[in-house]
């Protein structure tokens, strides 16, 4: 039985498959350096935006708290990264040296992701793709 035309273009049908799809071909290129797509994001989103209170990541990296404490024990068991004291309550991560080295090492590994990700894509497509999906995650 094939899908009715409607449930067929349906956003949050297309948007849901498309990002399994997207998160499975990342996490295959992600595997042999022994770390997913979700930590990958936190790695950078850590080196990026330094100082940022652990609270605030999971919005950053649009994961839940049981999720973000779920990958932040798993990154800081590879000794990736620590957690420490900021000058206030709250706690803050840092990029290891290790974890910084291996960083470097996956944003080429991105790179090059991105770029056969978007093979057969026009720049116009690419960017429509990214202005809506932005648009579709505001809320």
């Amino acid at each position: 039985m094939t899908l009715p035309e409607d449930l067929a273009r349906c956003l949050v049908l297309n948007t849901v498959s498309a990002a399994r799809t997207l998160l499975r071909r990342y996490d295959a290129k992600l595997k042999p350096f022994g770390v997913t797509v979700q930590q990958f994001s936190l790695l950078a989103t850590i080196r990026y935006h330094p100082g940022e209170p652990v609270a605030s990541l999971a919005h950053k990296v649009s994961l839940d708290r049981t999720s973000l404490t779920r990958n932040l024990d798993l990154l800081e068991a590879k000794a990736l990264i620590r957690r420490v004291r900021s000058s206030g309550p709250a706690r803050i991560c840092e990029l290891t040296e290790t974890g910084e080295i291996l960083l470097d090492q996956l944003l080429v590994e991105w790179q090059q992701a991105q770029r056969e990700f978007l093979s057969g894509l026009t720049v116009a497509d690419a960017e429509t793709y990214l202005r809506v999906a932005k648009h579709l995650s505001k809320g």
